[in-house]
């Protein structure tokens, strides 16, 4: 790139208008059970002065406010406090928020003595099915029964109690709440014909208006249906805690040629860490010594190892391979590429789909429409004749199956294993808003070098005129041996890869702009472009036509010549090759109906060879930063959703208009500051990738959004119509939340299709 337009890109690079981030606090939160109850926590922190914004998940359970200043985590304590709700204690374990392993045990332990205690509350209605009579006193099995229900009410019934009170003294309601109503009317109504019938009406009467079996059932099955989802939510972050799995706990640091296992926080920026075979690499790090094969799978997505040497990076969490390594430490803590990973993966696994807003909507106003309900099915059933225990328990299974737990959970499940997944094979979102605008993609943009090619330069023609090509090269790469510029590493690699002996050079001098010049085996040279041979009236006509060949094809040519004599020694022709998996990826996207676009910085001839071989239907070269911009805006304005794909510090204003950003790993961190979903992995192949989990993760949200809404429209009409029993009920609505969370699951198996790598 020209001093010009580096100039003009460093000007709207550092003029470009980015938003002053905001300052997120994220935190866990303790007494959530239903979507009405997410509504009420986002209220509450909302109300609290300096707050920006409030998101709640009720999959992770997990809190993330914004605001223009940091605010204390006790301002949201004491907001919640008052609403009902709580802020789990920061334990400082690795596993994120969301259900704990203990408090799932605890939850199984729970679900095993209720059902224990309230199974042979139906050994009766089961008996009855199969024509049998139960050998036991009336009397006795209905105080039987008493003893039984009990303590499922009022010790493994407690939690919806606690809850419950709490959301009603904070003017709210939720799931904990209805069901709390429902078997305490339930359990009230058989313990007053109990009493009734000690005192009055005798046990025969009393045993036909008991209803203790479906009070304890409905809470039993309430607890299981809790205990699944946790486990199921569980599975849910499973992404999250395969990452943060890779974090070693120490590290081994070589000190004064002595080797010292270290807690990974006491290492430094600057120690050398030692990572022997096997070994997970401790540290983001540059390699002093040795060379090894680097399993990066869990970090990048990439399935097979890759080749690590002097000098070349390594990332913490990879697996080293066969070789002992010695890794000059460059990033520690919050800092390493895996940290920020997992920052990525649990912001966008604790964000929200906009779709979740009508379903916020929904919940703010569903627990009191329901009790309205349940009110209305009472009266409706008194006043047409029925008993009153008959119209109690009819109004019991409104309450029970109205539970909203699969309307709260519909989208955060979905999102969770999806961004899991994609996680996974290295496609990393960073906003639920290009989620969901990815699988409404119709055009991508790609910029051209790093992006479709290789971003390398490398030796891909070599003509001598006055010498031999081996001659010629060994010349070139004596010249370039000690620069550190791109042109001058593909020459002195071309040499290494021939085992060739290169000889020392004296006199380096850089003449910017145009070459070099030095002195090789007491020849004195010139290296670089045809001004500086014209310069020094060196003829280039004997290659003249080759080179005119070569350039209009793409290549950057160079003139290597004698200076002393004036005479042309050759040409060296470099380019920057397409990658293997960019032909596969621009006719993947093709075969989706996807329109594919290259707007690229360098020359037309450059940009002509690369579409020849990565075939993307309009080409556009020689553009600044804001061209880029500005043909991006345009197409956005024929009414599609574009998508820019690029990895520089050139493409961040062009990957902010786009609709959908997608950023190259390994590029600027402007251009992943700027985009909504980074790739892993500097492949192509993978944006094909995250259209479709984008496509499946939408699907899987409306598919559960559709069942949740679906469930309570047509389970309360049928409950309040007599048509459920409060067992049943409570069965449907466990098996709704279960259902949610298991269909989202389905995600997890989702593996990109890649395309065959093109030679």
């Amino acid at each position: 790139m020209g001093w010009f337009k580096l100039s003009v890109l460093l000007e709207h690079t550092l003029k470009a208008d980015y938003p002053p981030q905001p300052h997120v606090l994220t935190f866990g939160v303790q007494g959530m059970t239903c979507a009405s109850c997410v509504a009420r926590v986002e209220r509450a922190l909302a109300a609290v002065p300096g707050v920006a914004s409030a998101s709640v998940n009720l999959a992770t359970e997990q809190a993330r406010v914004e605001s223009p200043a940091p605010l204390a985590l006790d301002a949201m304590r004491a907001a919640l406090d008052k609403a009902g709700f709580g802020v789990a204690p920061d334990t400082g374990a690795v596993a994120p928020a969301g259900p704990s392993g203990r408090k799932e045990r605890a939850g199984g332990r729970a679900v095993l003595w209720s059902a224990m205690l309230s199974l042979p509350l139906m050994a009766p209605m089961v008996a009855d099915w199969f024509g049998y009579r139960l050998l036991l006193a009336p009397q006795t099995l209905a105080l039987l029964q008493f003893l039984l229900a009990t303590p499922v009410q009022f010790i493994f019934g407690a939690r919806f109690y606690k809850a419950g009170v709490k959301a009603l003294l904070a003017g709210g309601g939720n799931m904990d709440l209805l069901v709390a109503l429902g078997t305490s009317a339930a359990y009230g109504t058989s313990a007053y014909h109990l009493w009734r019938a000690e005192t009055a009406l005798g046990y025969a009467h009393a045993h036909a208006h008991l209803y203790f079996e479906a009070s304890a059932m409905v809470i039993t099955l309430v607890l299981l249906g809790k205990w699944l989802e946790a486990r199921a939510k569980r599975q849910a972050v499973s992404a999250i805690r395969a990452l943060q799995a890779l974090r070693p706990d120490a590290a081994r640091v070589r000190k004064s040629g002595t080797d010292i296992d270290v807690p990974i926080a006491q290492v430094a920026v600057g120690d050398v860490v030692v990572v022997r075979p096997g070994e997970r690499i401790a540290v983001d790090g540059v390699v002093l010594e040795g060379d090894s094969q680097v399993d990066e799978a869990l970090i990048t997505g990439e399935s097979l190892p890759v080749a690590r040497g002097p000098g070349e990076r390594v990332t913490g969490g990879a697996i080293n391979g066969e070789g002992l390594l010695l890794v000059r430490t460059t990033a520690i803590g919050a800092e390493t590429v895996l940290a920020r990973i997992i920052r990525l993966v649990e912001a966008a696994q604790g964000a929200k789909a906009p779709v979740q807003r009508l379903v916020d909507q929904v919940s703010a106003i569903f627990v009191p429409v329901v009790l309205v309900v349940a009110a209305l099915t009472y009266g409706g059933w008194w006043y047409t004749g029925a008993e009153p225990e008959l119209a109690l328990m009819h109004a019991v299974a409104v309450l029970v199956i109205a539970c909203p737990c699969a309307l709260g959970l519909a989208t955060p499940a979905a999102i969770m294993a999806g961004t899991g997944a994609a996680a996974r094979h290295g496609i990393l979102v960073k906003d639920m808003q290009a989620l969901e605008l990815a699988q409404r993609i119709t055009t991508v943009v790609f910029d051209k070098t790093g992006t479709l090619t290789e971003g390398k330069p490398v030796l891909a023609a070599l003509e001598s005129h006055a010498t031999d090509r081996q001659r010629l090269l060994v010349l070139a790469a004596a010249m370039q041996r000690g620069s550190e510029h791109a042109l001058a590493r593909a020459v002195v690699g071309a040499a290494a890869q021939r085992d060739l002996a290169v000889p020392a050079a004296v006199g380096v001098t850089a003449m910017p702009g145009r070459g070099l010049s030095a002195s090789v085996e007491g020849m004195p040279l010139l290296l670089g472009s045809a001004r500086l041979m014209r310069e020094h009236h060196i003829a280039l006509a004997p290659l003249a036509n080759l080179a005119a060949e070569l350039e209009q094809g793409g290549h950057t040519v160079s003139w290597l010549a004698d200076s002393a004599r004036h005479e042309l020694l050759g040409l060296l022709a470099f380019a920057d090759p397409v990658k293997p998996t960019s032909a596969g990826a621009i006719l993947a996207l093709h075969a989706r109906g996807i329109a594919t676009v290259m707007l690229t910085g360098d020359n037309a001839g450059a940009a002509e060879r690369v579409a020849r071989v990565a075939p993307v239907l309009a080409v556009e070269s020689g553009l600044l930063p804001e061209d880029k911009t500005r043909r991006i805006v345009e197409l956005k304005a024929d009414g599609g959703v574009v998508a820019m794909v690029g990895d520089g510090i050139n493409d961040a204003p062009a990957l902010a208009a786009a609709d959908v950003g997608i950023a190259m790993s390994g590029g600027a961190d402007a251009a992943m500051h700027a985009a909504g979903i980074t790739l892993m992995r500097a492949d192509p192949a993978l944006v094909a990738g995250a259209i479709d989990i984008s496509r499946r993760t939408v699907r899987k949200i409306r598919q559960n959004l559709f069942w949740a809404f679906v469930y309570n429209l047509a389970g309360i009409p049928l409950a309040a119509a007599g048509l459920l029993n409060p067992m049943v009920a409570g069965a449907a609505m466990a098996a709704s939340s279960v259902s949610v969370v298991a269909n989202a699951l389905l995600l997890r198996r989702w593996k990109p299709t890649l395309p065959k790598e093109k030679p």
